[in-house]
């Protein structure tokens, strides 16, 4: 799939998605959340967690309390809550996705720089990036913590383009959810989507440049390409 809302140019750098794109996280982050919510009354279950996929904790948190109001904890102690508790699951059993090494390899041969831009926290992102053993290979890290807004609001990804210095239409983005990707756009980045299971049918994924089923299938000449 191609998007038209835009003339295509060289690529001079990429942006890469975090939870769920790069490491196996987001099954940690349904594990915590419908453990700690379900612990406040708030009736949520596996599927439902998808709701919130991509948003930065405090609003992720303040969607359910919207919805399900709990007495007895402030908004901000269940985020510090869950951000530890997923964190604590990444250090003990977080494993990169299918095609981490390969992607970072291809950027390298093609010489674009590369960033995360990510709606966790940044002790979390540097704890999955050291799990990783890719710091080495990055420009740059942002995190929509830093932002007003979070993802589908593409400042997170604005943000990023600025710390490798290009402008947002000059980057590639990589993500995983549906949030993610309309981010991508709204920034007028080329975005290419890895859905994750059981998401693909996501109509919002028709907004990706290219959907692929994992970053192992990204080619050389997709990405010269775009």
């Amino acid at each position: 799939m191609r998007s038209v809302w835009y003339n295509p140019g060289m690529i001079k750098a990429v942006i890469f998605d975090m939870d769920g794109l790069l490491i196996n996280s987001e099954p940690l982050w349904k594990e915590t959340e419908v453990q700690l919510f379900n612990g406040l009354g708030v009736p949520i279950t596996y599927e439902m967690t998808d709701q919130t996929m991509g948003m930065t904790t405090p609003e992720a948190v303040a969607y359910w309390y919207q919805r399900y109001l709990w007495d007895g904890r402030t908004q901000e102690s269940v985020g510090r809550e869950l951000d530890a508790g997923v964190l604590e699951l990444i250090k003990a059993k977080g494993q990169p996705m299918p095609g981490v090494d390969h992607i970072i390899g291809l950027c390298e041969e093609l010489g674009l720089p590369m960033a995360v831009a990510s709606s966790s926290p940044i002790n979390m992102i540097n704890a999955v990036i050291a799990k990783l053993g890719i710091g080495h290979h990055l420009k740059g890290i942002h995190s929509a913590l830093f932002e007003q807004y979070g993802k589908p609001h593409p400042a997170v990804y604005i943000s990023a383009a600025e710390k490798l210095g290009v402008t947002p239409g000059q980057c590639l983005a990589f993500e995983d959810s549906p949030n993610g990707v309309l981010s991508a756009k709204a920034a007028k980045m080329r975005c290419v989507a890895v859905p994750e299971a059981g998401t693909q049918t996501d109509k919002r994924f028709g907004i990706a440049d290219i959907v692929v089923d994992s970053l192992a299938d990204v080619t050389r000449e997709m990405m010269t390409s775009l």
